[in-house]
């Protein structure tokens, strides 16, 4: 844990630090991110090894989903940033004429970043650099699980980002409360519902607004007119990548009847040949295709969810030999490899009431249902309070659009899985207990800033009509002002100018003239 006094000055030297961040330009901000990027692609090996020596996943992962991911939303800030917190111009009605009206979209201040374990890297730069182009000062809280100590500093500081622009507070849950007491002007939150209900409820008393990036119970529907083979590698991979703990992870697959039982059999055929390290440092070449899980915690959540739905009687086809029971109990479940690996399982026949089919997992587990028609997957696939992400496959693009635009959830792949996260131009975010709130894309961009209002209006020496003092005339004119304002006939424009310029003149007399 980062010591006390560090700690408690932490959102104070934020708040200095955010004046100097606040007169840079964005264009002089995006050239910091520019050399952020080099930095980064330079590193990217080191990367690689840092974040798979902390989180067990592979190389092939790491280097795609969080490197490159990284860089791409980087890239994407530096095309397009600088034009979406420009000054917006925006109509001004004739009733304020000679005026002009813009939104200024200014920087909130200073945005605490509270991240997960399972994406250390992708989850900490891409919310600070948002948040750092818009102009605000960032304190950064890594999930103590997967610290990555060091790391962010240095690249930052080689990029040429002063360690007081973007500060980095090492520690546990406790750290981040002591944060929130201090009143940030900003929380951003990744990770599980319970503590985002808790971050909520600090910040809520302090009235600081909060961005919410939580689980999900992803469903993934597919049709009976699909090409089976690339929806059962989707399916593999949406399900699979990171050992499944990803929150846009394929977490229910609903089949339809007729072609469910080709699928299965393609799917089990397709996981039984999986690569799977259980040392992940073995895995220097980059052609493993799964890890390890990250944490002991999340071992014994899939192990509970497994034994739950085998003994209301879901079948597993894959993965047989791994011992869940023992897992619960914290031993490995399997006695020539280490605690956290968890091999990938396929379910049939899961009760739909099971902890499988209804909680988050968050694991190499993928649990496939049957159905007949479009109404009831939809009804299902809905049938959670959380709502991230979801896929819809079908041949039909008519079809598909209909379904997807039916779901109840922050985000649709069409004929593919785990796609909008990696467009850089998206929002993402999800509803009811997947969050709430955006980040990415122009609407993540403006999540870290205020809209403010703006009339411009010219030093003359003409009074307004509305202001003091009020007069019976003057009331009489008013009315006649918004009768005319209010007509749709053809003269409506006509009577309003006469009207406005008898009430301009009246304004500019003193009261009984």
């Amino acid at each position: 844990m980062t010591a006390g006094l560090t700690v408690d000055g932490t959102i104070a030297r934020a708040r200095v630090a955010q004046v100097a961040v606040g007169w840079l330009s964005p264009e002089e901000r995006l050239a910091h991110l520019s050399r952020l990027r080099r930095t980064i692609q330079d590193r990217s090996e080191e990367i690689v090894d840092r974040v798979q020596a902390e989180t067990g996943k592979t190389r092939s992962d790491i280097l795609m989903s969080e490197v490159f991911g990284v860089l791409d939303a980087i890239l994407w800030l530096e095309g397009n940033a600088a034009a979406i917190l420009a000054d917006e111009k925006v109509s001004t009605p004739l009733t304020l004429m000679g005026k002009k009206s813009r939104i200024w979209y200014a920087p909130r201040g200073v945005a605490l970043i509270i991240s997960p374990w399972n994406y250390p890297f992708f989850q900490a730069v891409v919310p600070i650099v948002n948040a750092f182009v818009a102009g605000n000062a960032v304190v950064y809280k890594p999930s103590e699980h997967t610290p990555l100590p060091g790391l962010l500093e240095s690249l930052l500081e080689q990029a040429g980002i002063a360690p007081a622009w973007v500060q980095v507070v090492q520690g546990d849950g406790e750290v981040a409360e002591r944060l929130i007491t201090q009143r940030p002007d900003q929380v951003m939150f990744t990770g599980s519902a319970r503590t985002g209900r808790a971050i909520l409820r600090q910040a809520a008393e302090l009235l600081i607004p909060v961005e919410l990036e939580l689980g999900g119970k992803d469903p993934m529907i597919v049709f009976d007119d699909v090409n089976l083979d690339r929806t059962v590698a989707g399916a593999a991979f949406g399900g699979l990548t990171a050992n499944g703990q990803s929150c846009t992870s394929v977490e229910r697959l609903f089949v339809q009847r007729g072609v469910c039982e080709d699928f299965v059999r393609r799917l089990v055929k397709l996981v039984e040949g999986l690569q799977q390290v259980a040392d992940p440092a073995t895995d220097r070449a980059g052609d493993a295709d799964l890890g390890v899980m990250t944490t002991d915690f999340q071992v014994a959540t899939v192990a509970r969810h497994v034994l739950d739905a085998e003994q209301q009687g879901a079948r597993r086809l894959t993965g047989t030999d791994w011992d869940a029971a023992a897992a619960v109990e914290g031993r490995p479940g399997l006695p020539d490899r280490p605690y956290r690996f968890v091999p990938p399982m396929v379910f049939v026949d899961v009760p739909e009431d099971s902890l499988l089919a209804s909680e988050e997992t968050f694991g190499p587990v993928l649990p496939v249902f049957t159905f007949d028609t479009e109404q009831e997957v939809v009804g299902r696939a809905k049938d959670t309070p959380y709502g991230l992400t979801a896929s819809v496959w079908s041949h039909d693009l008519d079809r598909a659009e209909r379904v997807a635009r039916q779901l109840r959830c922050g985000g649709v792949s069409i004929n593919n899985v785990m796609a909008t996260e990696a467009t850089p131009a998206l929002p993402f975010g999800g509803v009811g207990e997947s969050g709430m709130g955006r980040y990415k894309g122009a609407a993540g961009l403006r999540t870290f800033c205020d809209a403010q209002s703006v009339i411009i209006d010219s030093d003359g020496k003409k009074l307004e009509p509305n202001w003091f003092p009020y007069t019976g005339a003057k009331y009489q004119l008013f009315r006649q002002m918004m009768t005319a304002w209010l007509d749709r006939g053809p003269t409506r424009l006509a009577k309003f100018a006469r009207t406005g310029s008898r009430l301009e003149a009246y304004a500019q007399k003193p009261r009984g003239k």
